[in-house]
């Protein structure tokens, strides 16, 4: 089994218009990213889904398996207040996810994936015993739509890696895991130990991608070592490109993904 490389669909937006004549939407993401990108599956960021209804996600759904480009991850990017004391708040929070989990359902994820909102500050143990109560409770239901849970990276206390393998611990269960995103960090070294920390409980990883230079080297993070230091922990699964460049979007990915596939054929 090898590493499956995918994308975000907001690695796309640029390159999106519904006034263009043909119009380019997103249910042209997926046999665009198939047929021109040679990617294998979409992460689906939740705030593109704004105003969308069963049909639509339906008609996403359609189009990715004709394509044969797979929803895989649907990611809520805003980080939702778990350990909010305040009762209402963490009772939106619960209503968002369920809603969220219909949709990630209906078009066909296996995961949804999300950030927690913890401030630093107090006892951090009795935080993460509140957010872990609040996040289990959702797990039943969201076991039943036959998805798996995965908390990325957020400000605040989810930042360190060990707090938030904490947390996943706390709440418990076989569809909870991890969903490391690899690159926004203060250095290249300290991404790479954040990503040695939580590669052994992700179900997903998530690599931001940013500009290239005139010679074709990523501006940021070394993508092979990345991807060597992914395969050093065992790591068996989908590898996402997020880009977030402002260069020829089509080409820096395609950039990137020839980088990260010969670091995977290399293994």
């Amino acid at each position: 089994m090898s590493l499956l490389l995918t994308l975000t669909t907001a690695s796309l937006k640029s390159l999106l218009d519904p006034k263009a004549d043909p119009p380019r939407t997103l249910l042209d993401a997926p046999d665009f990213v198939m047929n021109e990108l040679n990617l294998r599956g979409l992460n689906i960021n939740a705030s593109m889904l704004s105003g969308w209804g069963v049909e639509d996600l339906d008609a996403l759904r359609d189009r990715a398996d004709k394509a044969a480009c797979p929803c895989l991850v649907l990611f809520e990017e805003e980080p939702l207040p778990f350990a909010d004391e305040d009762e209402t708040a963490v009772a939106s929070c619960k209503d968002r996810v369920e809603r969220l989990a219909f949709a990630a359902h209906r078009l066909g994820c296996n995961a949804l994936a999300l950030r927690c909102r913890i401030p630093e500050g107090g006892d951090p143990d009795e935080v993460l015993d509140r957010a872990a109560t609040a996040i289990r409770s959702l797990l039943a239901g969201i076991e039943h739509l036959e998805l798996n849970l995965l908390l990325a990276q957020a400000e605040g206390l989810t930042a360190d890696p060990e707090r938030l393998t904490d947390l996943i611990k706390k709440v418990g269960g076989f569809r909870i895991g991890a969903m490391p995103v690899f690159g926004g960090g203060a250095s290249e070294e300290a991404d790479l130990e954040i990503l040695r920390k939580l590669a052994p409980y992700a179900g997903a990883i998530q690599m931001v991608v940013k500009k290239f230079t005139a010679k074709g080297k990523h501006k940021g993070f070394d993508l092979g070592e990345a991807i060597a230091t992914v395969r050093r922990v065992g790591y068996l699964n989908t590898v996402t490109i997020d880009y977030v460049g402002d260069g020829t979007t089509s080409k820096d990915i395609l950039s990137a993904r020839e980088q990260m596939q010969a670091a995977i054929d290399a293994e």
